[in-house]
């Protein structure tokens, strides 16, 4: 596709959210060629040039409009949006797309030694944080008066080196705070990653590419929700059947050679297919029922 004016996104140079925005790229069939020391790269067959960089400078970058697009968790760009307001600086980014990976939740963690007494215990204590200011929002509508000390890296050592009495940080398995003698007592928020954009204005031929590159991470985010399931059945049972594994857009119904009382049934669900569905499924009259994964899916 053809573009005079490419749309550049930055993404995180590392981690989880950086192999997880790489392969929803590639899903959407956009080629990238890296190499390790790679900071900046173009897409081969698609209008897109990728930025690495740090988590917390991704919104800085789209705000700015060095980027056009961003991908990033929403605890970092809450803390930025929180920042702004605090200098009265106007925001010029918005999301544009919530992906569905990089779930976690920001969470208060004290050791597990200390007894939890409710959110009230937390007041007057040291909590050390890298989200400073969603910290503060946190104690603000909860009415503590407690202090927040800033690290950039290593939260969670801080209880253990009597820098702070807790921790304020993100949280995915709760492994870290086990390994370090923490468990979480109240939640912050919930995060995950968003794709953020500039709200300036796109070039005709930008929007264009800005719209298929969504229309893109549509298709691939329901093709990994969806199920196409194939089965044979009854044609007495089929309301039943649609009724415990509703279709996306109606079933497709094949005659089954030499057999007029059963059908071939071909369905799209996005419903979860658990083993107890298709328990549920078989009770009803479907045999040789077969459960596979979509790949790509475009409406």
């Amino acid at each position: 596709m053809k573009c005079e004016k490419r749309i550049r996104i930055a993404i995180q140079k590392k981690g989880r959210l950086n192999t997880e925005s790489m392969s929803l790229l590639e899903a959407c069939g956009i080629k990238i060629r890296l190499s390790k020391s790679t900071l900046y790269c173009h897409a081969q067959n698609f209008p897109l040039d990728i930025l690495f960089v740090r988590d917390d400078d991704i919104p800085t970058l789209v705000n700015s409009g060095v980027c056009d697009l961003g991908i990033v968790g929403e605890n970092v760009l809450h803390e930025f949006e929180l920042g702004l307001i605090n200098k009265k600086i106007e925001n010029k980014t918005q999301v544009a797309k919530s992906l569905g990976f990089g779930r976690c939740r920001l969470s208060i963690a004290i050791q597990n030694h200390e007894e939890y007494r409710g959110i009230r215990s937390l007041s007057g204590i040291k909590i050390a944080t890298s989200y400073p200011k969603l910290l503060a929002k946190f104690f603000k509508k909860h009415d503590l008066q407690s202090e927040s000390l800033e690290i950039s890296g290593s939260v969670e050592i801080a209880p253990g080196l009597g820098m702070a009495e807790a921790i304020c940080d993100l949280v995915s398995t709760g492994r870290t705070l086990e390994e370090n003698n923490l468990k979480e007592v109240v939640e912050v928020m919930r995060s995950e990653a968003v794709m953020i954009r500039s709200i300036s204005a796109f070039e005709s031929d930008q929007q264009q590419v800005f719209e298929l590159l969504l229309r893109r991470i549509k298709g691939v985010q329901q093709a990994r929700e969806s199920k196409y399931v194939m089965f044979h059945a009854p044609k007495s049972a089929l309301d039943k059947i649609n009724s415990l594994l509703p279709s996306n857009e109606g079933q497709t119904i094949v005659p089954l050679c030499g057999n007029e009382d059963k059908v071939a049934v071909h369905i799209v669900t996005l419903e979860a297919v658990f083993w107890d569905t298709l328990e549920k499924l078989r009770l009803a009259g479907a045999s040789s029922i077969l459960v596979l994964p979509i790949e790509k899916m475009l409406n």
